[in-house]
């Protein structure tokens, strides 16, 4: 597995409008509705000036893939996860397997992406992104 580049960074929020404005105004981040089926009262996503989603943010009520407990607005707690650009899908998944690692296997079609979860040692979230033309 080779990890191309940090993906995005999601933050749950209780005032999505206002963090999506805080960080538009601060960072000169574009706002932008999230794929289809994805609605934009509950989530925003924050692009770059080359085209890259950086932050992702989603409403406390947004139905996430992966369910955790959350405290937004605490010490760090309202990052959900870290999501890491990848290549090598099926070796991922092995290497999961081998460990003993629990893990999720997520499809969005929309954007030909394939997603896993899985915790770190940590007890990091790790929202490894796999798109089709990168998979094994």
């Amino acid at each position: 597995m080779i990890v191309e580049r940090l993906d995005h960074v999601n933050i749950v929020t209780e005032d999505l409008t206002q963090t999506a404005r805080f960080y538009a105004e601060l960072l000169d981040l574009e706002e932008r509705d999230g794929p289809p089926s994805m609605r934009p009262d509950q989530v925003r996503w924050m692009y770059d000036s080359r085209g890259q989603a950086i932050l992702h943010l989603n409403s406390v009520d947004f139905p996430s893939t992966y369910k955790r407990p959350l405290h937004p607005g605490a010490a760090t707690g309202a990052i959900h996860h870290v999501a890491l650009r990848c290549e090598g899908f099926e070796t991922v998944k092995s290497r999961l397997r081998d460990r003993g690692a629990d893990f999720t296997v997520n499809e969005v079609p929309s954007i030909g992406l394939t997603q896993i979860f899985t915790i770190d040692p940590n007890n990091v979230l790790l929202e490894l992104n796999f798109f089709a033309a990168e998979r094994d």
